[in-house]
């Protein structure tokens, strides 16, 4: 896949946030897309739940078009069977979409049909395909996808149910994907995904993800600008050091 402008922003900008846009104020949620425009964050966050794969409902394809807003949308779709139905999140703006391989009976099939398919935003940025996998799926899943995908998104909480802490083994599987990837002479962006907060953000960033995606510590009703920057700085204060310590070595 060519290395368009959605997927090389992504680079450019990692490790960075991508900030989950449910927990925002809906009621005004054009003031808080600007509002995270302003702390330099890049990347909104839409977790499509459909009450089936998910015991939660949460928002769709009109939603999506809503977002009125320069930011990167990264769709992660926890849907039963997205094939067929991706094209339509497509058309709805997302620049970014990710599928779970245990909702779908062709995953493999689900990201071909992305590859050919033309970003809504604007025809010259692409799209980046994603996979997401649960904390309890085997790592062994990813395996015949890795030449179909530019991101791996894991998660670290069970997704629809609130409230659930940060996994520990996470940490050891966003290891072994790296090492999935490397052995594959692979560069795909790699994110975590769930009960990241600023206790944890830290520990987190020093792993080497990509892509830190959060969302109630951001908007937590209070202080979501200093909260983004807060967040997205400390991500970054991360990163530099590890590129230092490389450029030393």
């Amino acid at each position: 896949m060519p290395d368009d402008s959605a997927l090389k922003l992504l680079r450019e900008v990692s490790p960075t946030l991508s900030v989950g846009i449910l927990t925002a104020n809906l009621l005004a949620l054009g003031s808080e897309l600007v509002l995270l425009e302003q702390t330099g964050v890049k990347i909104v966050h839409i977790d499509v739940m459909d009450g089936c794969f998910c015991p939660m409902m949460t928002v769709g394809l009109p939603f999506i078009q809503a977002l009125k807003t320069p930011l990167l949308k990264d769709v992660h779709l926890m849907i039963e069977e997205p094939v067929g139905k991706v094209a339509d999140y497509v058309a709805a703006g997302a620049d970014i979409i990710t599928i779970h391989p245990e909702a779908c009976s062709h995953a493999h099939r689900a990201l071909q049909q992305l590859r050919g398919m033309m970003n809504a935003n604007d025809p010259q940025r692409g799209l980046v395909r994603g996979v997401a996998l649960n904390p309890g799926t085997p790592l062994s899943v990813l395996e015949p996808l890795l030449e179909e995908v530019e991101f791996i998104l894991l998660l670290a909480v069970n997704p629809g149910w609130k409230g659930q802490a940060f996994i520990p083994s996470t940490f050891g599987r966003i290891a072994a994907v790296q090492r999935m990837i490397k052995d594959a002479g692979r560069n795909i962006l790699v994110g975590v995904d769930g009960g990241i907060v600023r206790s944890n953000l830290t520990e987190v960033a020093k792993t080497g993800v990509d892509v830190i995606v959060t969302g109630s510590a951001v908007f937590d009703g209070k202080a979501p600008e200093q909260n983004a920057r807060f967040m997205l700085e400390s991500v970054r204060e991360v990163g530099s050091r590890k590129s230092e310590v490389r450029s030393q070595k």
